[in-house]
């Protein structure tokens, strides 16, 4: 019987080889060292390959993604990446990438119960609802963009505030944090314009941030 998983096999077998071909010795020289600059926290969505956007090498972008591209204190997978990546790999950016269109944000604004990801979810909602007053009076598909933005930008924050973050800027460590935003539709990043270097630049960029998104009748 054919395994289920044949076609991916063959497909990994001839990319292998024709890799190979092309860059001789290229997997020994990958095996041999991992140097990123850059980790990237995105979300799982299928739809969003990091170093496809980027157009990096493996190897050359460290990576970790989960449902709606949270970062949050109690998440030690998280946290965990976030520290060997800093104090072992010695990344110089941390980009936090969202994209329009997220599926659960998407659940979030609208209300729609997925499960046990609902848990997880909580996280957007709060975001949702800290900044209801800069959403509530915009169209609807206005709002599942703005939405994506706002959890973007509060999550650089999140990262920002880490105890890794922290002690790497105090003892002089050259790190940026910054937030993006992709788009589906015309495969594009947005920069929102929240890079951190240093820890008395959280509070002023996330305020500034905001302003983008005024309140009703502002």
């Amino acid at each position: 019987m054919t395994h289920p998983l044949q076609n991916l096999i063959e497909a990994n077998r001839r990319w292998a080889a024709q890799t190979e071909l092309e860059r001789p010795g290229y997997f020994q020289q990958l095996a041999q060292q991992q140097s990123p600059k850059y980790l990237w926290i995105g979300c799982s969505d299928s739809r969003v390959p990091a170093n496809q956007i980027t157009g990096l090498e493996p190897g050359e972008v460290f990576v970790h993604r989960n449902v709606a591209n949270v970062v949050v204190h109690s998440d030690l997978n998280a946290l965990s990446v976030i520290q060997f990546a800093v104090e072992y790999l010695k990344v110089e950016h941390i980009l936090v990438v969202g994209h329009y269109g997220c599926g659960g944000v998407l659940a979030t604004l609208r209300g729609m119960r997925v499960g046990l990801a609902d848990n997880w979810l909580r996280h957007v909602y709060d975001v949702k609802m800290r900044h209801r007053k800069r959403l509530d009076h915009l169209p609807k598909a206005v709002q599942e963009d703005v939405l994506c933005e706002m959890n973007v930008i509060e999550q650089v924050g999140n990262v920002a505030w880490t105890n890794v973050l922290q002690d790497a800027w105090a003892r002089g460590q050259n790190l940026t944090v910054h937030g993006w935003c992709y788009g589906l539709k015309d495969g594009l990043v947005k920069d929102l314009g929240v890079s951190i270097s240093r820890p008395e630049e959280v509070m002023p960029v996330f305020r500034n941030a905001l302003k983008r998104y005024p309140r009703e009748g502002a």
